[in-house]
């Protein structure tokens, strides 16, 4: 299923949906429609497992012949939320998890030419986030070097304590993308937060794809544009650290939960890396995408003086 959360019209809160052929079918009044109660928001269907899943699949197939006026409406009459609007936790992010994105760092940013022997990790906080269509933020006070970072976003669907690899797959609930955004000249001694951080530096959604309409996460095509132009491209299966091993490997000293968001890192093709260096300014427009999964675009809008 591809899930979405979104707003309608003058609903002060976000709804959960389910996409289907551009129109999106609402779950509460789904679960209405045939007596059934339904999760209401995105967390509370992930916390509630496999089994919710399925009795949202049910009800989809219950109605597909006749859905009352007002179960579905067209994708382009409402607004888009990120898939999660507010994680309950930080965003787990990787760096340098593409080889050829390690060389153009050690180049530009003065991080190490070796390939990294596990997983970088840092976090980006959940006030970072936004939806497909909302602004990036760009403050000239606070950075000049404002940057992109095309990812996929894995969404845990169980708890996962000190997991082996071989079975990290089972507590993926789905896919979605993410943009990194990073302002380069706000890193503070080698530490990444602050300038991965920011409000409006998540960029998130269109959609979560539910893992079981993913074949291979690790064969997924995945690109960036600024202004039409593109800056990125690559595939999932240049990862250095697969799927698996980072969440092996994050959840061997902290417990992820369902919800919990792991960006997996970027290819070659940030600003930082190019020559000469290239940065996002205001009235940039940026598309970042993945294979079967969605694009997110995104403008990049001035604040402050």
């Amino acid at each position: 299923m591809r899930l979405v959360t979104y707003r309608d019209g003058a609903a002060a809160e976000g709804r959960l949906g389910v996409v289907e052929n551009g129109q999106i079918v609402d779950v509460e009044l789904l679960g209405d429609a045939v007596g059934e109660a339904l999760p209401t928001t995105m967390l509370d269907l992930i916390d509630l497992g496999p089994d919710a899943l399925q009795a949202v699949r049910r009800a989809l197939a219950a109605t597909a012949d006749a859905r009352p006026a007002g179960l579905a409406v067209p994708q382009e009459n409402v607004r888009l939320l990120a898939p999660i609007p507010r994680p309950r936790k930080n965003i787990f992010g990787i760096g340098l998890n593409y080889v050829e994105h390690v060389a153009e760092s050690a180049k530009s940013l003065d991080t190490s030419k070796d390939l990294p022997k596990e997983p970088v990790v840092f976090s980006k906080p959940p006030t970072s986030v936004i939806a497909t269509g909302e602004g990036i933020q760009h403050n000239a006070a606070m950075t000049q070097q404002l940057d992109w970072e095309v990812e996929l976003a894995v969404i845990i669907g169980k708890r996962a304590t000190r997991i082996a690899k071989e079975g990290a797959m089972s507590h993926v609930f789905g896919y979605s993308v993410i943009n990194d955004i990073s302002a380069r000249d706000n890193r503070r001694a080698g530490q990444w937060i602050f300038s991965k951080g920011q409000d409006t530096f998540c960029p998130f959604g269109p959609a979560i794809v539910t893992a079981d309409e993913v074949e291979d996460p690790h064969n997924l095509d995945l690109w960036l544009t600024k202004n039409g132009e593109e800056k990125q491209r690559s595939n999932t299966r240049h990862l250095l650290f697969d799927i698996p091993t980072l969440i092996a490997d994050i959840s061997s000293g902290i417990t992820l939960e369902p919800g919990d968001i792991i960006a997996t890192g970027t290819p070659a093709g940030v600003g930082a890396g190019r020559d000469p260096q290239e940065w996002m300014w205001p009235g940039d427009i940026i598309e970042c995408g993945v294979e079967g999964i969605g694009v997110l675009r995104n403008p990049v809008v001035k604040i402050g003086g």
